[in-house]
């Protein structure tokens, strides 16, 4: 059997335009309001970028690769140690709903690899539907949810 690399394949619609979606992504002032506490600017092509979480101490430096207003965004981070691509695709489904697919990867199909594609996998997820509630009710639903991990 051949040890495949793992990636993470995540998706959800969202009754929301494909621009309206995209500029809750690159927007840090929205993106504060579901994902992220702030960010040291808006995702550029080619734009280094620290963003912070409000659960954790530790800042993700990222990468902004491509970009395609209302379409696609792309960016670097890494995880222990390895550089990891996370691709973001918007696709219209109609004139007011939009199909946000996320990927991630790779990593290797070991133990660490499993780890994280379990963990990361369970966050994209929750990106999701934290951006469909934001856009769609004006929630904020990350908004301590995950005030667990916070150091004690």
């Amino acid at each position: 059997m051949q040890n495949s690399k793992l990636r993470i394949n995540t998706a959800l619609q969202i009754g929301k335009t494909a621009a309206e979606v995209f500029e809750a992504i690159v927007d840090p002032a929205k993106m504060s309001q579901y994902f992220i506490s702030k960010s040291t600017g808006r995702m550029e092509e080619g734009k280094e970028l620290i963003w912070h979480f409000p659960e954790f101490e530790e800042a993700a430096p990222v990468k902004v690769g491509k970009m395609e207003k209302g379409k696609y965004i792309s960016f670097y981070w890494e995880a222990d140690g390895l550089k990891l691509l996370v691709e973001i695709t918007l696709e219209a489904v109609n004139s007011h709903s939009t199909l946000v697919k996320v990927t991630e990867g790779e990593r290797e199909n070991n133990e660490a690899g499993i780890n994280w594609l379990k963990g990361n996998t369970e966050g994209w997820a929750n990106f999701l539907a934290c951006l469909k509630a934001y856009l769609e009710y004006g929630i904020n639903l990350r908004k301590g949810g995950f005030d667990f991990h916070k150091v004690k």
